[in-house]
């Protein structure tokens, strides 16, 4: 598989509802909340690409675009956007869907940035073969 097989190999999208117990006193989603499933995608995402221990160093540059309101269906997609030694970043961008419509838009973005570990919890190459 080459580098860039790789890369689409590890794009990783999830759907969820967006809940009432997940929203704020605006009946929309708390931000919060959407940071936590954010991480979680690009967590994946990193895991995915490089099959090694992976942590979270930053995340960059959120833009929250659109309200979620309840009861609309969301998709996460996590896509790696940078390789570097031993961190690469990871773009997630959360879509709103209607459930009852084929509306979609785009909620919010933003970038996170992950370092592989090794079994000592040292930072470890990325590619293992970089060709």
């Amino acid at each position: 598989m080459n580098l860039q097989e790789q890369i689409n190999q590890a794009e990783t999208r999830i759907f969820k509802t967006v809940f009432p117990n997940t929203t704020n006193h605006y009946d929309t989603l708390f931000g919060g909340t959407a940071l936590f499933m954010m991480d979680e995608v690009a967590f994946i995402t990193a895991t995915r690409f490089t099959r090694k221990r992976c942590v979270t160093v930053s995340s960059d540059k959120i833009d929250f675009t659109k309200p979620i309101p309840a009861g609309t269906i969301i998709e996460l997609i996590g896509t790696i956007t940078r390789i570097g030694n031993t961190s690469l970043d990871v773009k997630v961008e959360i879509y709103i869907e209607q459930m009852y419509s084929n509306h979609r838009e785009k909620a919010i973005s933003g970038s996170f940035t992950f370092v592989a570990l090794d079994e000592n919890k040292k930072p470890t190459k990325i590619l293992d073969d970089i060709t």
